[in-house]
């Protein structure tokens, strides 16, 4: 009895994580940005310790960065880039989604306080546009792209989103 049941959990657990999973990375390809940040906030909340992002140079973005590749690294059916050299700079994530004219393009912000969430996501879509960091999906034939200012504070994420 103790076996069953101890199955059944599991495998409720597991399930509603991947699908909660799946819903996450569909709401990226459909620029939801309400559900990614909902999910995000969801995994900050209850997985990281603010410990987890301390850093020696101050570079806290590279913790959240590297969460959202292992996230991103997660569907199978996607070719995630990280750090990738495009335009006139390096992106911080490229997804090439397995829609041939579809990709991604994510930008990663830290903000030191809560009301600076906003500003810097507008930063990151800034650079995103400024940097021509979608050049690296147009040179794959890729036409429809959204690209994504992901900003960061602590346990708490912002998302803007604008298709390009």
């Amino acid at each position: 009895v103790f076996r069953l049941q101890i199955n059944e959990w599991f495998k409720r657990s597991i399930f509603s994580n991947a699908e909660r999973l799946t819903t996450f990375w569909k709401a990226l390809e459909e620029g939801n940005v309400e559900n990614i940040e909902q999910y995000l906030n969801r995994i900050l909340s209850n997985s990281i310790s603010v410990f987890d992002t301390k850093t020696i140079n101050g570079e806290k973005e590279n913790s959240y960065h590297n969460l959202l590749v292992g996230i991103l690294t997660g569907n199978a059916e996607w070719l995630v880039k990280s750090n990738i050299e495009a335009g006139e700079g390096f992106a911080d994530i490229i997804v090439e989604t397995d829609d041939p004219d579809a990709g991604i393009v994510i930008e990663v912000k830290y903000a030191k306080e809560m009301k600076e969430l906003d500003a810097a996501c507008e930063a990151a879509i800034t650079q995103i546009k400024d940097k021509r960091y979608d050049e690296a999906l147009r040179d794959e034939d890729r036409c429809d792209i959204l690209a994504y200012g992901i900003a960061f504070c602590r346990k708490r994420c912002r998302v803007v989103g604008e298709k390009f």
